[in-house]
């Protein structure tokens, strides 16, 4: 399938970066290059744009959109986590901006046989790396019912995720559930009708719970985006695209952090903690989507942008 996927919060994003020639852009989840191959033209041939995935469809569509644009890009297949090793690789000390537009792509949506989507028949995937072994199916098939209870509490607040877990227990006692129609349907025994018939579809929360799971996509976050900003030069920006509430929350407090001048107690009589301030948060308040995005483009409507500027 041609990879497709339309980058949500554009003109926000690349305003909020403040691209300047000669400087270094790393994009961590580069997608189909959206937003990208907005960085490397108002780069103008100079400077350097470097592009982290984990897709190799979303690598070979960046390679071709890029391509077209300039050669001042280079393209790595590899969890943003990994950011250090590809600059270190590079010989780069640190960047100019960065940006993360976290979550899965259009296109991993479409894309029936990644079995990301309760749309269409697949086997239980998820991964966003499929060279990884671990997959949802794994977690569905072997994760206690405490645990599947936990992380559909905690990554999607299912309300039903104590009944869910118990009925995929059940299920799986028969026979491994292998496919993402086969978990739909237990999760629709495990949801008393009068409860499904109410907005949305049944299995949205526990598919979103379980592709967080599967990719570790918190974990990653909060262990990530503090290295970010320690590796941003002087006036270079970081813009986090977060579409999950838990997402924007780690977003927003790795900025507050940063932007503290002491992490003493209040009641200490002097600072002792030698803590500066390390950004300025350009973005007060998350930027969302206009109307008029909304319209055109539906996967706008949980977009959080949050940008700050390294002092």
């Amino acid at each position: 399938m041609e990879f497709y996927h339309k980058s949500v919060l554009f003109d926000e994003t690349i305003d909020g970066l403040n691209i300047r020639d000669g400087k270094v852009y790393l994009d961590g989840t580069i997608g189909g290059a959206g937003h990208s191959s907005e960085i490397l033209r108002r780069l103008n041939g100079t400077g350097l744009l470097i592009g982290i995935d984990q897709d190799d469809n979303a690598l070979e569509k960046s390679e071709k959109v890029l391509s077209e644009i300039n050669n001042n890009f280079k393209l790595f297949k590899s969890n943003y986590r990994d950011f250090d090793e590809i600059l270190d690789k590079l010989k780069i000390d640190k960047v100019d901006g960065i940006l993360l537009d976290l979550g899965v792509s259009s296109h991993q949506f479409d894309e029936g046989e990644r079995g990301f989507s309760y749309n269409f028949d697949a086997r239980l995937d998820m991964r966003m790396d499929t060279s990884k072994d671990f997959s949802a199916w794994d977690i569905v098939n072997g994760y206690s019912k405490d645990d599947l209870t936990n992380i559909m509490k905690k990554y999607s607040e299912e309300k039903w995720a104590s009944r869910i877990a118990e009925f995929i227990v059940k299920e799986r006692e028969i026979k491994p559930i292998d496919t993402t129609f086969e978990l739909v349907e237990v999760i629709k025994k495990a949801i008393p009708a009068s409860a499904r018939r109410k907005k949305g579809h049944p299995a949205k929360k526990t598919f979103q719970a379980l592709r967080i799971e599967t990719n570790n996509e918190l974990g990653v976050l909060e262990n990530t985006l503090g290295k970010m900003i320690d590796r941003l030069n002087p006036g270079g920006r970081i813009a986090i695209i977060s579409f999950h509430s838990l997402e924007d929350r780690i977003v927003k407090e790795t900025f507050k952090y940063y932007f503290k001048d002491c992490i003493c107690p209040d009641n200490a009589p002097i600072c002792i903690c030698d803590k500066k301030r390390e950004i300025n948060i350009i973005t007060r308040k998350p930027v969302t989507a206009t109307e008029e995005e909304l319209k055109d483009n539906n996967r706008a409507h949980s977009a959080k942008l949050r940008v700050a500027e390294k002092l």
